[in-house]
């Protein structure tokens, strides 16, 4: 999960236009702030599930990070995909990305759990 999120944090600035098409078109203000706010915290989720004394809180973090990621891959799979060709910003694409968060958001509550 350290991995995970911490790959994701780095990639909200290395590669922000990718993020910024998934943000939802009903979230207020500019697309890039919210991608790297995402970024930020995502690297806080990280950083608190390293230490054994702040992985507790930095799992709850991380499941509420990944279940308002995860309504952004919704909408996104309900608009339609990403803009663009390619197989990985098709419809069947967006849909297919849903469910597999599920399993991570399920593994970062287990973390929270066992602390």
């Amino acid at each position: 999960m350290v991995m995970i999120m911490g790959g994701a944090g780095v990639t909200h600035f290395t590669n922000p236009d990718f993020y910024d098409e998934i943000v939802p078109s009903w979230a207020p203000g500019p697309k890039r702030v919210w991608v790297q706010g995402s970024g930020v915290v995502e690297l806080a989720c990280t950083a608190l599930l390293i230490s054994p004394k702040t992985r507790r809180l930095g799992g709850w973090l991380t499941v509420a990070t990944l279940l308002s990621v995860w309504t952004a891959n919704i909408q996104t799979a309900l608009d339609g995909g990403l803009e663009g060709d390619g197989p990985l910003k098709s419809k069947a694409a967006a849909w297919i990305r849903v469910p597999f968060q599920i399993p991570m958001i399920l593994d970062a509550v287990n973390i929270a759990r066992r602390g």
